[in-house]
């Protein structure tokens, strides 16, 4: 599962639980719907966690909030289900393909604003995969005859006895409440006359679960009688506007009512950063905040105070990462009323700006230190902040911001390439260069990515145009940076088995001198590529050597990405050299870096290569599962060994030696174990040495 752990009590829901559960069983596709702030989302993944042990293939979740674009669904979706984007057929049949022959739940959250575009892909899911259940949250049906809705209601109420001193058996929206007053206002307890006003409170809440929370977050600052006075007399003074009767059901008034509350309750800074804020998607961190913040009345010295005034009044969530970095998020409906304050306030075209100019720093910061010792953390920033990139992008997209977008897009070429994301880095680098066609600096750049991207799905003959057409914008085969465009034709020579072909383009590569035409990272690749091509060439010599020296390269920058594909070509050719328990270690160093990179790529190459020394180390059993496990890898990335020739040919001779070690019912046991073995446990093993003899 990738379902987020609860961070707060889960509360009541025990009839509803029973109902989704029922529904699951009996039918394909079911959509929990009811107001904002009602609670669809926790009752969902509550659900889920329950139904987890019924699916052979467990359940994944997909939340759709932060996406804008409907248009990427489907590339939400191949992440999300853990899928390595390398396939170049669209990401819809990735996920229908992969999908069909598993028993799978399927969760997709927040879909309101993506109706039509979820209900054509979960017909294209369910109609091709008929172990497939999907249980979605939305404020609106789908509208799909097979689909089963559920109104997700307000949790129970019970109208406190009049003239009583308590209110006992006050439902589960009380519980909720004297839950989230303890967090609030420690040591705060609930007797007698305060019981019957938390009633009261809970009562006028209707029983939404968002409008009790923001409720008790005022408690520090209110007594519970002061709180329920001021609620009864802001809902009677809003029952009517300008004299007409308000027409909005009674519970969407309810919670727009007490998120408008709760705004006016906040001090006038605290109200300008709210709107300012609901501009990120998936969350943000203070750097973000105070970027974005920042402005007129708002120092960057405020923003930290407002926001955590924010924190305070639960109008803000914040969780902390594994790195200690801590992460702020808003819930959607507090959001969108920022939203709209922000339009009100016509401030939204100035906080878009900041928005997307804070994120294309942060991509051109994070491609200057790429290549160092700070890449794993650039890693786990840029995919944390994955949804306001895409939120950056097209807001430049949209508003005609072509040089900002190729800037931006080619800035993250690595994040595009290296950590996983080629069909989306095309996506929009496509889009950005049919927007700016004319000569920029940004060009060559952005070329580069999209040459990239395109090699990393395993497109070759765009890769090979884009290498083209970068040479013609540098200026030539002999101008800076010709070594960039003569990188992306090698590669996908040596790719196609072309290695002769591979070799005169490579070994012709002009070297950069110094910074002269930028692409530090292009002459790195080269040397990959080059020991790459001397292995299959058959010269493990000469492969030894560049690897070699590209390891000395990476280990004075810092780099671990680089570095790996470096150890996985001294691997290569150690084997080649006849060391195998050499070549062990060196492909083990090498997965120990694509693993902490998240680079399922290279980590299913790094284990093949595992499987053929253990092979040749009469280690037959292991060598198996080893195997085993990489296939089930290569299922979820696209063409096993890349439809490679040559490693085709290794992964072929490895299965025959093998096979004629331990016999055909030995082999297939260990390969079959190591097909049913989850990926992280997977990896686990693969990293794990086995000393000696044939353990398995």
């Amino acid at each position: 599962m990738n379902l987020p752990s609860e961070t707060t009590s889960f509360v009541g829901r025990s009839v509803e639980l029973r109902a989704v559960r029922s529904l699951l069983e009996s039918d394909r596709l079911v959509t929990l719907t009811g107001v904002g702030g009602v609670g669809k989302s926790r009752l969902a993944l509550r659900a889920a966690r329950r139904a987890e042990e019924h699916f052979a293939h467990g359940v994944r979740l997909a939340q759709l909030a932060p996406l804008r674009e409907p248009s990427l669904l489907a590339q939400v979706l191949l992440e999300e289900l853990g899928l390595v984007d390398r396939a170049t057929g669209s990401a819809e049949e990735v996920v229908t393909q992969w999908l069909a022959d598993k028993e799978l739940l399927l969760v997709l959250d927040s879909c309101e604003h993506l109706v039509a575009a979820c209900a054509a892909m979960v017909r294209t899911l369910l109609d091709a995969a008929p172990g497939l259940r999907v249980l979605v949250t939305s404020r609106q049906p789908l509208g799909m005859l097979d689909e089963r809705c559920l109104e997700v209601d307000p949790l129970s109420v019970a109208h406190p006895p009049l003239g009583a001193d308590t209110a006992t058996g006050c439902g589960d929206a009380l519980t909720l409440f004297t839950d989230r007053a303890a967090a609030s206002a420690p040591g705060l307890t609930l007797d007698g006359a305060r019981r019957a006003s938390a009633a009261t409170v809970c009562h006028r809440l209707d029983g939404i679960p968002l409008a009790i929370e923001l409720a008790a977050a005022r408690l520090p600052g209110l007594s519970i009688e002061e709180l329920a006075d001021r609620l009864q007399h802001r809902f009677e003074a809003l029952t009517t506007r300008d004299g007409s009767p308000r027409t909005a059901p009674p519970r969407h008034q309810t919670l727009r009512t007490t998120i408008g509350w709760s705004h006016e309750l906040c001090e006038p800074l605290e109200r300008l950063l709210w709107a300012r804020l609901s501009v990120f998607s998936g969350g943000f961190d203070t750097d973000g905040a105070r970027a974005v913040g920042t402005g007129g009345p708002l120092s960057a010295e405020e923003v930290v105070r407002a926001l955590h005034g924010l924190l305070a009044k639960s109008l803000v969530r914040c969780r902390v990462d594994d790195a200690g970095t801590a992460r702020f998020s808003m819930l959607d409906t507090v959001r969108e009323y920022g939203v709209q304050w922000l339009r009100e306030l016509g401030e939204e075209r100035r906080a878009r700006c900041a928005h997307r100019d804070f994120y294309r720093d942060l991509a051109l910061r994070a491609d200057a230190e790429w290549l160092g010792p700070h890449q794993v953390a650039w890693y786990t920033r840029l995919s944390a902040d994955h949804a306001n990139l895409r939120t950056a992008l097209d807001f430049c997209l949209t508003e005609g911001h072509g040089r900002t977008a190729l800037e931006m897009g080619g800035a993250l070429w690595f994040f595009w390439f290296a950590c996983g994301f080629p069909r989306e880095g095309r996506h929009y680098l496509g889009r950005a260069l049919a927007l700016c066609p004319g000569p920029a600096p940004e060009r060559a750049k952005a070329q580069w990515a999209y040459g990239l991207a395109a090699l990393g799905q395993g497109d070759l003959d765009a890769t090979r145009r884009l290498a083209y057409a970068l040479r013609e914008t540098i200026g030539g085969a002999d101008a800076p940076g010709a070594h960039a465009a003569a990188y992306l034709e090698g590669a996908a020579l040596t790719l196609r088995g072309d290695q002769l072909g591979a070799s005169v383009v490579l070994d012709t590569a002009p070297e950069p001198l110094d910074a002269r035409g930028g692409f530090p990272e292009a002459w790195l690749l080269i040397k990959v590529t080059r020991a790459f091509v001397h292995v299959h060439r058959g010269d493990f010599t000469g492969a030894a050597h560049h690897a070699d020296e590209l390891c000395a390269r990476t280990e004075r920058l810092g780099d671990r990405w680089m570095s790996a594909w470096a150890e996985y070509t001294r691997a290569l050719a150690s084997a080649g050299l006849g060391s195998p328990a050499e070549a062990a270690v060196h492909a083990r160093s090498a997965l120990e870096g694509k693993a902490l990179l998240h680079d399922s790529l290279g980590a299913v190459m790094a284990i093949d290569l595992l499987a053929s020394t253990a092979a040749a180390a009469d280690r037959g059993r292991h060598a198996a599962r080893l195997l085993g496990i990489s296939q089930r890898m290569w299922q979820a990335i696209g063409p096993s060994q890349l439809g490679m020739p040559e490693l085709v040919a290794a992964r072929e001779e490895s299965e025959r030696t093998i096979r004629t070690s331990i016999g055909d019912s030995a082999y297939e046991e260990e390969y079959r174990s190591g097909l049913e073995t989850a990926p992280a446990e997977g990896l686990a093993y693969a990293l794990t040495a086995v000393p000696g003899g044939d353990a398995a």
